[in-house]
């Protein structure tokens, strides 16, 4: 088995907001949704590691919103430089981070940070 992509939800019309976390400060591409989901609202996102997908998440509209505070995807960087670095370009950028979990989870480092709706993301590095 694979991992495919995780899905987090986002308020109706909230597009732009998406895009300005997944793509601008987290480094994301957005990518187009099928013509058949194009309608329902939403945006995807992927990692490429050269022409490799190694990361995909989809927002999709969920009405009424509830934001993920405690479930969240993890994502995992190459090293804690590229962890500190991502770390201060969401902070630059305008979104919350908290390092306040840094080494609780053994063998790595991490932080977490929150997407405009509050949705919870993880990322992690292995400690060095």
């Amino acid at each position: 088995m694979q991992f495919h992509h995780v899905q987090i939800a986002l308020p109706a019309g909230q597009e732009e907001q998406a895009r300005r976390f997944y793509s601008d400060a987290l480094g994301l591409t957005e990518v187009g949704k099928p013509p058949d989901l194009a309608g329902r609202g939403g945006c995807w996102f992927r990692h490429l590691d050269g022409e490799i997908t190694t990361l995909e998440i989809h927002l999709g509209v969920e009405e009424p919103f509830t934001p993920a505070r405690k479930a969240h995807p993890a994502i995992l960087v190459d090293s804690v430089q590229a962890l500190k670095d991502l770390g201060d370009r969401i902070d630059q950028a305008g979104f919350e981070v908290s390092w306040a979990e840094r080494s609780t989870f053994a063998g790595y480092e991490r932080f977490h940070c929150k997407d405009p709706f509050g949705n919870r993301i993880e990322v992690m590095a292995a400690a060095t």
